[in-house]
């Protein structure tokens, strides 16, 4: 299949198979507003690697996995937590690491914060052949909260606002497709549809450009997508070695150039989008 990129358009932004704190299978990652990237790893550590990848620090711990990770305005980060089916929350104040929330949740993935409704939406994958509802949301004060859409996924996973905001897009792995959830007046979520199917072979992540170009990782194989408005689905770049670009869950965009968290491997990969 050809590919819009070559190779030499990523590199290793941060090799942590040696550091201290380790970037040991990263699945969630995230740009801070200090142009910071941060990452979680599988002993559930939140990580800042610095911006011009000098170095990592830990900043705190669930003590679980750490899944997909998200900033709210005030630098707060939510994390999705397999091993404890718990989201947990980052104080940038105080620097502590709490559960945040919970609900019956069963496999929390990954978080989007929408501050204009002060609540924040968290995937729910379930488990492969466990069809269900994919969403939940919970008050972004309080935590509470529960299902929010209740119409059947199958191992939703990955997720994106809307450029206007009236939605939810998120990744059905199993099924290979993104749907999308309109986001109803009232607060309640939409029916389910179809945004773009054949996403071969396990979607994972999504992220949209300031254009509404809409990015889709791909955990297997080591692939990433780019759906432009109005276009067919492309491969963007994709690595056959799954080496540089290995197994990429979540991804993130800062200017020109994308990061991508890789679950088979102990770094962050920075791509050139130029």
């Amino acid at each position: 299949m050809s590919t819009i990129l070559p190779m030499r358009a990523a590199r290793v932004f941060f090799d942590g198979i040696f550091s201290e704190p380790r970037v040991a299978h990263p699945e969630g990652v995230a740009v801070h507003a200090d142009g910071s990237i941060w990452c979680g790893n599988e002993l559930g550590e939140l990580l800042r690697i610095a911006a011009d990848g000098s170095r990592v620090e830990r900043m705190g711990t669930t003590g679980g996995f750490a899944l997909g990770i998200a900033f709210d305005a005030g630098g707060n980060c939510f994390i999705c937590d397999l091993r404890h089916a718990a989201v947990f929350r980052y104080d940038a104040v105080t620097g502590r690491v709490e559960k945040f929330a919970s609900s019956g949740i069963l496999v929390p993935n990954f978080p989007v914060v929408d501050e204009t409704r002060g609540v924040l939406y968290v995937s729910d994958s379930r488990g492969n052949n466990n069809v269900g509802p994919g969403i939940f949301r919970y008050d972004l004060k309080t935590g509470q909260g529960g299902v929010w859409s209740s119409s059947p996924m199958d191992f939703a996973n990955g997720m994106a606002m809307a450029p206007d905001g009236q939605g939810l897009y998120v990744v059905e792995s199993d099924r290979a497709q993104v749907s999308y959830v309109p986001i109803n007046g009232d607060g309640s979520a939409g029916a389910p549809r179809l945004v773009v199917g054949g996403v071969s072979n396990v979607p994972d992540g999504l992220a949209f450009a300031p254009d509404g170009t809409l990015y889709i990782s791909c955990y297997e194989p080591s692939r990433i997508y780019r759906l432009q408005p109005g276009n067919a689905l492309e491969t963007l770049i994709e690595d056959p070695a799954a080496t540089t670009i290995a197994h990429p869950t979540n991804i993130a965009l800062k200017g020109n150039k994308m990061y991508t968290a890789n679950l088979g491997r102990w770094h962050i990969t920075e791509i050139s989008l130029t």
